[in-house]
């Protein structure tokens, strides 16, 4: 498994559960420098600030308990703080009591460094033995006085695009709970194509047909979709939108495609909407368009929209409406580099921590969230900081721009990915 470690494990670290929400006050436990805490290299925010005391380090477990989707109760009469988390199908129940150094790790006794204590309303848990039991992997940097934690394998819906380029490595897709296979466009005259120089039907390969590919995807209980892509560079899309003959003909070739290649989706990929022209107006043409499309598709057939981020430059996208009408959204949280960014340059994780916040905020539910990648921005030692941004907010998944790019590095990409998370 590949693991990210700073320092030597922390020996006696130790985080607090807030049992009351209240900000706590644990006396002589100040100290400076500022300790920070890191999820899968990315900041946690805390209600309270993390505190040393004695060489033992407490942070509000509330936050923590969430991020890594752990379940937490605490019963007040028997002074215990039951923790649960279930991982590939196999429950883990963690029951602590306070002032004990006794715990019960599913049912059987194990002994704790340290006894969970009680504070203003808060438990203090001891992180080197709980944290054990969940897999989460603890380090500690002295210089910079900074407790990372690697959070654990989990499990979520994964999804890949598959381009021209992806015919290498289609034994990946068995990896995948969905494809993208992006063959199709609405070209730059509204026409709906499987032909082109930039997205097209593949040429067979011997054998191996395009239709084949998708068939065997789809008997392995992999659903394969058609992604179509459009761009709105010179308002093309925007014409498309706003003309109903044009947006007619387009759904019939799409729905007429679905049916004859055997596809169980539709991925939208719609670009370049609110830069130039007006926003809003956009936003109620995507909307229509997309309503219509459902309603015109064979029955079961799911439907999903790559969009950009809410902290980028297109404004055209009403998220919350078409969350309600699609299955589920992508969000593509890149190109956040300035343009002429060599590959292989990470995206900003506050960026796209942000992007994640803000789609959320606008209605969508982290249960139809999935949260673009592009592997040709990342390297296999900051891939797994977005797919922990994944975890950490419980969204639907994660999807991967493109198939093709997971042997970059060889297998060392394919082997981050796998280490962070799995099909669910």
């Amino acid at each position: 498994m590949f693991i990210k470690r700073v320092g030597k494990i922390a020996a006696v670290t130790v985080i607090t559960l807030s049992v009351l929400g209240n900000t706590p006050n644990i006396g002589g436990a100040y100290a400076a420098p500022a300790i920070t805490v890191q999820l899968d290299d990315v900041p946690l925010t805390f209600d309270a600030a993390p505190r040393m005391d004695k060489g033992v380090t407490y942070v509000p477990f509330r936050t923590v308990g969430e991020a890594l989707g752990i379940d937490i109760t605490w019963n007040s009469k028997t002074q215990t703080v039951k923790a649960t988390n279930a991982v590939k199908g196999q429950t883990t129940e963690v029951v602590l009591t306070v002032g004990s150094t006794t715990a019960t790790v599913n049912g059987k006794n194990v002994k704790l460094p340290a006894p969970p204590v009680q504070r203003e309303g808060r438990v203090f848990i001891p992180l080197s033995s709980f944290s054990n039991q969940f897999g989460v992997q603890v380090s500690w940097n002295q210089a910079t006085k900074t407790v990372s934690l690697v959070s654990p394998q989990r499990e979520m819906h994964l999804r890949a695009f598959y381009a021209l380029q992806s015919f290498q490595e289609k034994d990946l897709i068995s990896s995948m709970n969905s494809v993208a296979f992006g063959w199709s466009r609405i070209d730059r005259e509204g026409q709906f194509t499987l032909q082109g120089d930039e997205y097209r039907l593949p040429a067979a390969a011997g054998d191996i047909t395009p239709q084949s590919i998708v068939a065997d995807a789809a008997d392995q209980q992999i659903q394969p979709q058609l992604m179509v892509y459009a761009l709105d560079g010179n308002g093309e899309l925007t014409k498309v939108l706003s003309d109903s003959s044009l947006r007619q003909k387009s759904i019939e070739g799409i729905t007429a495609a679905v049916t004859e290649h055997g596809f169980g989706g539709v991925v939208l990929d719609f670009e370049g909407l609110g830069f130039k022209l007006d926003a809003v107006e956009q936003q109620k043409l995507l909307n229509a368009y997309v309503k219509q499309l459902k309603s015109s598709l064979p029955q079961d057939t799911a439907l999903s929209l790559a969009v950009p981020p809410l902290n980028s430059a297109y404004k055209g996208y009403d998220y919350k409406t078409l969350a309600s009408i699609a299955d589920d959204l992508i969000i593509m949280a890149y190109q956040y580099n300035p343009v002429g960014t060599k590959s292989q340059v990470p995206e900003p994780n506050s960026l796209v921590d942000q992007a994640i916040q803000l789609a959320i905020q606008a209605g969508v539910p982290k249960s139809k969230l999935l949260l673009g990648i592009s592997l040709s921005s990342e390297t296999p030692s900051s891939v797994d900081d977005k797919l922990g941004l994944a975890k950490r907010y419980d969204l639907k998944g994660a999807a991967f721009w493109r198939l093709g790019l997971f042997r970059s590095y060889n297998t060392k990409m394919e082997d981050a990915v796998n280490a962070s998370v799995i099909k669910e």
